[in-house]
């Protein structure tokens, strides 16, 4: 049973992570994408420290790691949690003013610097499940960083419950905190063997009672349009416009389906993110989803396809048409290590918070960690509205999800 009488670090911590600007740069070839985020690394570096995981240490990429020595006689797995510290790129994190909205008793929660911006009620089905709850969003500048420093806080201060509380019996708990996971880069430099955990957890998802063990199928796409640049005064019959060309392609793309805009539940999509360019070359980026890996050599062809059928329409052009692996669903690891989501499932239970058990329209870094032989679902961390101006947490659910990083690995060592 959890002590009542707990007096939870969590949002003390979260208020401050927020403070640190941590966004990702999806531009940067540097590891991390932005040497911002490593501040944050290295205080939290300290606060393991100081709360007794002494073993704490950020590496040569900036992963920082810590141990929790078993506290039980039994052969336990080294169970992991894992939290990433950087922010979307999508929103500033800058300059972040986090607001405490005491006893939500429902309706429109509009932001106190910015009215125009409104968490609304009917659009946030989830608050009606708040009320009564202290609810943190922005004061609508900028993005909140519950995605992720809602994770690492809650793993901070579970591992403080579990240092006071030796009498939780638990084996061996491995913490990391990663950077870059908002650029698809959080596992890239990551040594799972020099981790040590056999099963992890990432403490990335959303509402309170969630646990995910599947997520989207990813690459990414990179297609350069080269045209023949020649000064407009004396461009006609010569000049090839690359920018045309690549407009002409984007208005090619299927109008009603094969979009995020389209597409819900288990469909797939082909997404444009990223133009630029001039008239000798054009650049777009693409990224390819779907739960089925298979199906994303279907859209990748589709696209190559396509490029060819507008390339064609310009004699003389040419094309570039590059793939990147990203990451694969966690579900074809997962479902061969089905004791990782029960026992996620069981300590849900015994805190009795219904399970939500449902397909990421996405990655974390899970997905990754799982293909590469470390089974990692991931659990709720109680934010909403990622990447936005409308990011909301409540405190209550933070809480809740501290309780279940505590309970689980309890459930891990009675199971061993």
């Amino acid at each position: 049973m959890f002590d009542p009488n707990y007096k939870f670090t969590c949002i003390d911590r979260f208020l401050k992570y927020v403070k640190y600007d941590t966004q990702s740069n999806e531009d940067s070839t540097t590891f991390p994408s932005d040497p911002k985020q490593i501040e944050l690394s290295k205080a939290l570096v300290e606060e393991l420290k100081q709360i007794g995981l002494k073993d704490a240490e950020m590496d040569e990429f900036k992963y920082v790691m810590a141990t929790l020595p078993s506290n039980t006689t039994k052969t336990v797995p080294t169970i992991g949690f894992i939290s990433h510290v950087d922010t979307s790129p999508a929103v500033s994190g800058k300059d972040v003013n986090p607001v405490i909205h005491k006893n939500y008793r429902g309706g429109d929660i509009v932001l106190t610097k910015d009215p125009t911006k409104i968490i609304d009620a009917a659009g946030n089905p989830e608050l009606k499940d708040m009320i009564g709850f202290d609810i943190i969003t922005t004061d609508g500048t900028t993005l909140l960083g519950a995605d992720d420093k809602a994770g690492v806080a809650e793993i901070m201060d579970a591992m403080n419950y579990l240092i006071t509380h030796p009498e939780v019996k638990h084996g061996t708990i491995r913490v990391c905190f990663t950077p870059d996971e908002e650029v698809g880069r959080g596992t890239e430099k990551f040594d799972i063997k020099k981790y040590g955990a056999k099963y992890a957890y990432t403490i990335d998802g959303s509402t309170r009672g969630e646990v995910e063990t599947e997520t989207f199928s990813a690459d990414a796409v990179v297609i350069k349009f080269n045209g023949k640049n020649v000064h407009p005064g004396y461009a006609k019959d010569k000049m090839i416009n690359a920018v045309k060309i690549a407009a002409r392609f984007l208005e090619m793309l299927p109008k009603d389906s094969l979009s995020p805009e389209t597409t819900e539940k288990r469909e797939g999509y082909v997404h444009p993110t990223q133009i630029n360019g001039n008239e000798t070359q054009t650049v777009i980026k693409f990224i390819i989803r779907d739960f089925d890996a298979n199906k994303l050599k279907e859209y990748e062809n589709f696209l190559k396809d396509l490029c060819q059928k507008t390339v064609a329409q310009f004699p003389g052009s040419a094309l570039d048409f590059e793939v990147v692996e990203q990451y694969r669903n966690m579900k074809y690891v997962l479902d061969q290590n089905p004791m990782v989501e029960a026992n996620a499932l069981e300590a849900l239970k015994r805190l009795g918070i219904k399970p939500i058990q449902s397909a990421i329209r996405g990655g974390t870094d899970g997905s990754r960690l799982s293909i590469m032989g470390l089974p990692t679902p991931n659990l709720f961390a109680g934010g909403h509205n990622f990447h936005g101006f409308l990011e909301y947490v409540a405190i209550q659910d933070m809480e809740a999800a501290v309780k279940m990083i505590v309970t689980l690995t309890n459930v891990w060592e009675e199971k061993a």
